[in-house]
């Protein structure tokens, strides 16, 4: 056997090898989310972003040579289903790590069972801010980063002066709520009513008609996303209601699903598919090539998920492991160029953001009316 031949069946050996070892050695990404319950109208979408990445990953190379896997169980939206679903993603999928969007209830759930477990947790989702743990990094927005863009148009270009307050009644809605009350005090304003419904309730009539009532000039709801944005806006439109309208729990994708239902509702979000950028039209071509006809709309939750993922990858590479203590510590070191621009968890496990004012339109897009570079998430977890 001459010497080619040799070094020709060694490198067939050695790919034998590690076709092998991808095949049997995954990374494995759990992703608990509410494909029943308040999320199911944006939890696909999620999930379609999460599967782009990983075939992304996966198609050029994985993660130091291993495949990642995805592991998806439904969290139905709530505390009592992601208990379950954490447990069994942690416990007896054994993932190397969580990362989802979800709502409040359901992170707060599952926290403690990470910290059980020793797994890193990136929460892609908005939220109310100031959820602080070792183990859990964010990459969506916080009040600080969202509230005040719709708060100042309304105040400053609307002149509104009597605002009434809507919610879901859980950590989100009362959250998002107490901060905009607090915002809203400082900016001279009034609040004529703040009211709430439990998070799978769906007749607003009662306090709709308590906002007819109240004298209000212009309302802000923060509702869990999903489902309760999609009947609270129903309802209001309903009911005649044409008040200068914040919503501060909506994304792109729920808003098409609303239809006209949807038109004039003012949103801040750190992602609009009209992102005049390469790198997000170059996400835009992969997902409707991946997807066409099934493809749902990309949106502030559901990107952040895609590059929830590619943070986890970077931190991986950089730590030379899935060692879980030195990926958190990569955690807030690494940053991702993605379709909402450079993002990085720095500053106290969140990230600064640039974020859009938009209009929702007709069709369900979202026409930008400011842009807002580089907002800092402020004061989170000064502890960490």
């Amino acid at each position: 056997m001459d010497r080619t031949t040799r070094k020709l069946l060694f490198a067939m050996a050695g790919g034998l090898l590690a076709t092998a070892a991808w095949a049997e050695d995954p990374i494995k990404i759990g992703i608990p989310v509410g494909l029943s319950g308040a999320n199911s109208v944006v939890a696909p979408s999620v999930v379609q972003s999460a599967e782009l990445a990983v075939e992304e990953i996966n198609a050029a190379g994985g993660v130091l040579g291993r495949k990642l896997q995805l592991e998806i169980a439904d969290d139905a939206s709530g505390a009592a289903g992601a208990q379950k679903a954490f447990d069994s993603l942690v416990f007896q999928k054994e993932v190397n790590a969580i990362i989802t969007m979800e709502t409040s209830a359901a992170r707060n759930a599952g926290l403690p069972i990470v910290a059980k477990g020793e797994v890193p947790f990136i929460y892609t989702s908005f939220y109310e801010g100031r959820s602080c743990s070792p183990d859990l990094y964010v990459n969506g927005w916080v009040p600080e980063q969202q509230v005040p863009p719709v708060v100042d148009y309304f105040v400053k270009k609307e002149g509104a002066k009597k605002f009434f307050l809507v919610g879901s009644d859980y950590a989100f809605g009362r959250g998002m709520l107490e901060f905009a009350r607090t915002y809203l005090e400082k900016a001279g304003a009034q609040v004529v009513g703040e009211e709430y419904l439990p998070i799978e309730g769906t007749d607003w009539t009662a306090i709709i008609s308590k906002l007819k009532s109240s004298g209000a000039d212009a309302l802000i709801t923060s509702t869990a996303g999903g489902a309760p944005n999609v009947t609270l806006t129903k309802q209001l439109r309903g009911a005649g209601i044409k008040l200068p309208y914040g919503n501060l729990a909506v994304d792109e994708g729920t808003a098409k699903s609303m239809g006209p239902d949807a038109a004039g509702i003012y949103i801040a979000a750190s992602y609009v598919t009209s992102i005049d950028s390469p790198a997000n039209k170059k996400f835009l071509e992969a997902m409707q090539k991946k997807f066409s006809g099934e493809l749902r709309t990309p949106n502030d939750l559901s990107v952040p998920q895609y590059e929830g993922i590619y943070l986890y990858k970077a931190a991986v590479e950089k730590a030379g492991s899935t060692d879980a203590s030195a990926v958190l510590s990569a955690l807030g070191e690494v940053s991702v160029a993605g379709p909402r621009g450079t993002v990085s968890m720095n500053k106290q496990h969140h990230a600064p953001l640039t974020m859009y004012l938009g209009q929702v339109q007709e069709d369900g897009s979202v026409k930008v009316v400011e842009t807002f570079p580089d907002v800092d998430p402020g004061t989170q977890c000064p502890n960490l």
